[in-house]
């Protein structure tokens, strides 16, 4: 098994991509040991490496964040052994029956005014924002539409990132302001 490593804009945060599915519908993100706790084995064994403060599950791909005293060098070849040996003794990524949409942010009740607005925001999310940001190892999730105000959750890489404020404000809000009117600004949750 070959798995490939790649940098995010995050300097804390490493995509493994392990060259198989990791996650078949949806993605989740396990900010600490006590999050992972029987939802995922594979997440589970990552938290045991000293220095490793967050996982996160795409479709065919494994982000891992480390704490600030930790160098990549030396966590890397720990991280590799984990995923590989887990992979191939085909160990479940998730335990059965978990549920990824549980674990998305709950968003707000949609009344009958914007309705049409919440869902031309998730097309776009869905369509032109969540490809881009899964290359660089994250996710973004819509929380909530308020007043103008498109609430965003950062999730994988994007999480802590330096450049996810620049993200936000002259990619995804500058995007959505374009296409849709109403809204006025973007902000992380």
């Amino acid at each position: 098994m070959f798995i490939q490593t790649e940098q995010t804009p995050n300097p804390a945060t490493l995509k493994f991509i392990p060259g198989e599915p990791v996650v078949a519908d949806g993605s989740a993100d396990f900010r600490s040991p006590d999050d992972a706790a029987g939802k995922s084995p594979l997440a589970e064994r990552l938290f045991g490496i000293d220095q490793v403060t967050g996982v996160f599950l795409g479709p065919d791909f494994i982000t891992v964040t480390k704490g600030d005293a930790a160098e990549w060098y030396l966590l890397k070849p720990a991280i590799l052994g984990v995923i590989m040996e887990h992979f191939t003794a085909g160990q479940p990524v998730l335990t059965e029956g978990v549920d990824l949409k549980a674990d998305d942010v709950a968003g707000e009740e949609i009344d009958d005014d914007t309705e049409e607005i919440v869902s031309q925001i998730k097309e776009l999310l869905e369509t032109r924002v969540r490809p881009a940001v899964a290359q660089d190892g994250g996710d973004i999730v819509f929380q909530a539409f308020q007043n103008g105000v498109v609430y965003l959750h950062m999730r994988g890489a994007c999480a802590g990132c330096p450049s996810s404020t620049a993200t936000l404000k002259m990619g995804i809000e500058n995007m959505l302001r374009h296409y849709i009117p109403e809204v006025t600004e973007v902000r992380a949750v």
